[in-house]
Parts: structure tokens; sequence; C-alpha cells
């Protein structure tokens, strides 16, 4: 009986393989959508779609000036008044009232050297002085006695009272004390000359700016040993070195090929490497009369019309030749690209912006043209870079390939 029943259980094979077949298309026809997604997901991001090869161009800063510069050239900033300050005499240094940066005014003493000799033989030519002096004080009563004595003896010797020898003894007496009078006034004259040498001496000692200015660089320092040559191994010669920095001027090389381009009064504008964000106004002082056969270049000295306190001698500079005077409102820097950057979609002025290995188009306001170059008021800044010359198949998103300069 149970073998029977063990008999008759049968698996039906066929309806089995019939439903794994149904699931089994199933998963096929999912997996054949998910394909076709994910190439349209592809296509759509533009995998397959080739990078196109553009240009760039970065935003920049510049100065509308830039557009009217006929030239430009490198130098340095020189103070035309320039003075290194030392002794007259042989010294030490025993007072020095500056250092570097100090200002000093015309006839400041800004040192002293050891005066001690000096000024014991300029008091010695003040006594001496004052001994002639008295000397002419002593001499002048002696001349009025002696010619009290002679006008009283010539009216007695008239009125036949005294002898001959009385009168010529008074005249003898007289024209002594008049000599002895002109030596005391040539004594004096002898002394103020010597207390005027000895004056001069003293003040040979003190070390005085000949300008107004300010301190550049101090040489020496309390205790050395200050001579005019500076000859000796441990003597110091200047010992300080000023310059007036009201006389500032750009002194910068040109090409002789160029210096048809130049002439005196010029306008110029002045930028310092120190200071890039700074434009100084300028105008040609000079153009040197004379040629740097090495160089086959002359010197041109611009003057600054923009008095600056952070401009110091020796710095670095570049000079720009305009064709006229900037104004104002061209002194300021524009955020600035090439106009031929920019394209016109919908009356609206747009960039391709670089981002990564893709573009993104921008929208931006413009505002003046200077030359080839745009003003960019907003949209993109300083730095970034866009595409030039963009063809109309390039859009947002467009895959590029950048062009080597």
């Amino acid at each position: 009986m149970a073998d029977e029943q063990l008999s008759k259980l049968r698996i039906d094979k066929s309806r089995v393989s019939f439903r794994s077949g149904k699931r089994r298309k199933a998963i096929y026809a999912l997996l054949a959508i998910l394909f076709v997604a994910a190439l349209v997901f592809l296509f759509i991001q533009g995998v397959f779609t080739p990078s196109a090869l553009v240009q760039v161009v970065t935003v920049t800063q510049i100065y509308p000036s830039q557009t009217f510069t006929l030239l430009n050239a490198s130098g340095y900033v020189v103070p035309q008044r320039k003075s290194a300050l030392a002794a007259k005499v042989t010294g030490r240094l025993v007072y020095l009232a500056v250092e570097e940066g100090s200002h000093v005014k015309k006839g400041q003493v800004v040192a002293r050297l050891e005066s001690q000799d000096v000024t014991a033989a300029r008091d010695q030519a003040a006594a001496n002085l004052e001994a002639a002096r008295s000397n002419l004080e002593q001499a002048k009563a002696e001349l009025r006695d002696a010619s009290l004595s002679f006008d009283r003896n010539k009216e007695l010797l008239a009125r036949g009272v005294v002898a001959r020898a009385a009168y010529d003894a008074a005249r003898a007496r007289y024209d002594k004390a008049v000599a002895a009078v002109e030596a005391a006034e040539a004594a004096i004259k002898a002394s103020q000359a010597a207390l005027k040498g000895a004056t001069v001496s003293l003040e040979y000692t003190l070390i005085r700016a000949p300008f107004d200015a300010v301190v550049l660089t101090k040489n020496a320092d309390i205790g050395d040993i200050v001579t005019p040559i500076g000859a000796a191994a441990n003597a110091k010669s200047a010992v300080v070195t000023i310059a007036d920095m009201s006389s500032l001027q750009v002194e910068t090389d040109v090409s002789e090929s160029n210096l048809e381009l130049i002439q005196s009064g010029q306008p110029c504008e002045i930028q310092l490497d120190a200071l890039p964000e700074l434009r100084l106004r300028g105008a040609v002082h000079m153009i040197v009369p004379t040629a740097d056969r090495s160089k086959a270049t002359v010197m041109v000295k611009v003057r600054f019309l923009d008095q600056n306190s952070h401009v110091l001698p020796e710095m670095s500079a570049k000079v720009a030749f305009l064709s006229r005077p900037a104004t104002k409102e061209e002194q300021r820097p524009r955020v600035a690209l090439k106009g031929t950057a920019l394209i016109n979609r919908n009356g609206r002025e747009k960039v391709f912006f670089v981002k990564g290995n893709k573009v993104e188009e921008k929208e931006v306001t413009v505002g003046e043209k200077m030359g080839d170059m745009v003003e960019i008021l907003s949209g993109v800044k300083v730095g970034d870079q866009v595409v030039l010359n963009p063809s109309a198949r390039l859009k947002n998103g467009s895959k590029i390939k950048i062009r080597e300069q």
C-alpha cells in the first residue's frame, strides 16, 4: 500500500520549467531597460560627446591708462638731493642725535665730535679779545691826558712861560699815546680774527644737516674715530647719509629707437613693484643728454606729481609714458577681459566660464570698452578663466579641452 502511494508521487517538471523561463525573461528585460537608461544618461552627460578644443583667457585687472600708453620702461627711485654728512676735522664721535628714518631740518646738529681743545682755544681767543679791548680803553685814557698836556704846554710856550724842552716832551707824549691807541685797535682786530678762527674750528666739530631731509643710513656710532677721508683702518668718514624726499625721481633707461616717443613734460604713470596697487602721476623731468653706448639707451628722469610717504629711495619702479594725462577716473582699476570672449544670447552678454574640463554659461554685466578689452562689472572676477572666441556649438556643460598656447 505504501509503495503504491509513493509511486504516485511525481514532480511536474514542465510547470517548473515554464515558471523559471518566465522569470529569466523578466530579469533580462529589466537589465535591458537599465542599460538603455544608462546609455541615455551618459549621452545626456556628454560622455560620448567629443571634447571641444578651446582657447581660454584670464579675467584681469587693468587700468584705462594702459589703452593710451605709448611706451613702458623700468627703473629705480633716486633722490636728486642726497648727501653723506662727514666731519671736516678728525675727532672722536661723542654725540649722535639721529638714526635711520629720522627727519632733520636745515642747520640741525646731527652729530658732534670731541671739542675740548678747540673750545679751550676759543675761550682763550675770547679772553685775549677782552684784554685787547681793555688795553684800548687804557690807551685812549692816556691819549686824552697827553692831549690836554700837549695843548696846555703849547699855549704856555706861546706866552713864553715854559721852556721849549717841556713843550717837546708833551708833544712826544701825545704822539706816543696816539700810536698806542692805534696799536690797541689793531690788537682788537687781531683778537677778533683769532676768536672767529677758533669759533670756526669749534663749528667744524659739529655736523649739521645742509637741507631738510630724512636719514637713510647711519654709518658711525658714538666712540668711533671720524676723519674727513677715513683712511685709517678703524676710522669712519661719513657719519650719516641723508636725502631730500621731495626730490625723488624715477631714473629709467629708454632705448634709443624709442626716444622719439618721449618729450619733456610728457605725462606718465608710475607703478612701484613694492606697491603694485598704487598708481602715481608723473611727468618727464629731463632727458639726460648722453647715451649709454653699452646698452644703447638714454636715461630719462621722471618726477612725481603725487607725493607719497611710502615711496622710498632705490625702490624699483615701472613707468608708463602716456599720450595724454590720465583723469582721476582713469586711475581707478577695472576688471576686464578681451571682448572676443563675450557672446550675446537673447540680448544678454554671456561668457563660458571654465570649470574643470567643462564650461558653465554665465551672464555678465559689461561696462566701458577700452581698446580690445571690455570692463566687467559683475558675473566673473579677477583670475577666472573664460573661453576666448566661443563657437556657436558650445553650450552650458560642454566638455572642453584647452588648447596649448
